[in-house]
């Protein structure tokens, strides 16, 4: 029976290591946006809709997010659907976080949809389309922790309001790397926003 949780345990790390292999590979698809306006610290985005596999927390900071999602969002795009079929690994890993609850979402690539999509055999990974929105995104590197979210949050809640640009929902927080990529780490706060062009 040991000898079976091993073998349990070691494709789990298998199948964790080959995600963040894919994940740091140079030519991973990125969700697409299109860059507005710059301003001084932040810049504002307008996303199109994109497809996201997405898992509820009841974490309500980085580190309980990100622990109790990632696995699960793994298995789906690394098989565990109902066409065992492998989905390719893409960035950012998005995580929206607050005290009612949060989630953690995995961006879809371009060519699917959510009726193309199959279907998760983890009831909890739910298949998702988000809606167009501008928002405002401020960049910063090394590794992600929860102070470093909120120092960031706060700076860049901070430049909106002395520019009066209005807020229109919570944070999300998006990062880019595996933890293995030591060097060139990207992370960035965005918050949706109202605007207009």
């Amino acid at each position: 029976m040991k000898l079976v949780y091993l073998f349990i345990a070691l494709g789990l790390v298998f199948v964790v290591f080959q995600s963040f292999r894919s994940f740091s590979a140079s030519k991973i698809e990125t969700q697409k946006y299109r860059v507005v306006k710059v301003e001084e610290g932040f810049e504002i985005r307008f996303y199109p809709k994109a497809t996201f596999a997405t898992i509820q927390s009841s974490g309500s900071n980085y580190k309980q997010v990100a622990s109790s999602g990632f696995r699960k969002l793994a298995g789906y795009i690394f098989g565990g659907n109902d066409q065992n079929k492998s989905i390719a690994m893409t960035a950012p890993v998005r995580m929206e976080m607050s005290e009612k609850g949060s989630a953690m979402s995995f961006v879809m690539p371009e060519k699917y949809d959510a009726s193309s999509l199959p279907k998760p055999k983890d009831a909890t990974v739910q298949i998702k389309q988000s809606t167009e929105s501008y928002e405002a995104v401020i960049a910063f590197g090394g590794y992600a922790n929860d102070e470093k979210i909120t120092d960031y949050t706060n700076k860049l809640v901070a430049l909106l309001n002395k520019k009066g640009i209005k807020i229109i929902g919570g944070y999300n927080f998006l990062g880019y790397n595996a933890p293995f990529d030591f060097i060139g780490r990207k992370n960035e706060i965005s918050i949706p926003i109202e605007w207009k062009e």
